[in-house]
């Protein structure tokens, strides 16, 4: 089954067609079956009204990720992203916005392939994979630039 990853935002978003590759090759590696990746990139005070409402948070946070299947079957998730905390990330780590947008995409990603990261192993492990993905993509870039 081939899964359907449709992306949203307002904003223009650079290399879409490399993006999702790297959703299909994050969930083919880490031996998941999915369906449908909803990746919706919205604004800092619609991700705060959606982590109020449906988490019960008070805060702001770059990535909300919503598993919409049952337990077994295979991956329908959608994952919410803060372009504002996206471009504040960028800044604050001293790397692109695109590269900081494609790391909380895989964050997301993750998650839905059933890693945490509440627990500092957790954390650790969920950093490590977000590094090993960022690198496959990274030449995935180089591919496809040299051609």
């Amino acid at each position: 089954m081939k899964c359907k990853i449709n992306i949203s935002s307002a904003h223009r978003i650079k290399n879409k067609k490399l993006i999702k590759t790297l959703v299909g090759a994050c969930v083919d590696k880490e031996g998941c079956l999915a369906k449908s990746i909803s990746i919706i990139i919205t604004t800092d005070p619609r991700l705060l009204e959606i982590n109020k409402q449906f988490l019960k948070h008070n805060y702001h946070t770059d990535v909300i990720t919503f598993e919409l299947n049952d337990k077994n079957k295979a991956i329908e998730g959608e994952i919410y992203i803060s372009s504002d905390r996206v471009k504040e990330n960028a800044i604050l780590y001293k790397t692109s916005t695109e590269n900081e947008l494609r790391r909380v995409v895989v964050h997301g990603v993750l998650h839905l392939c059933g890693f945490g990261d509440k627990t500092k192993k957790e954390k650790e492990t969920m950093r490590q994979k977000e590094n090993y993905y960022l690198g496959l993509y990274d030449n995935n870039i180089s591919r496809e630039t040299s051609k």
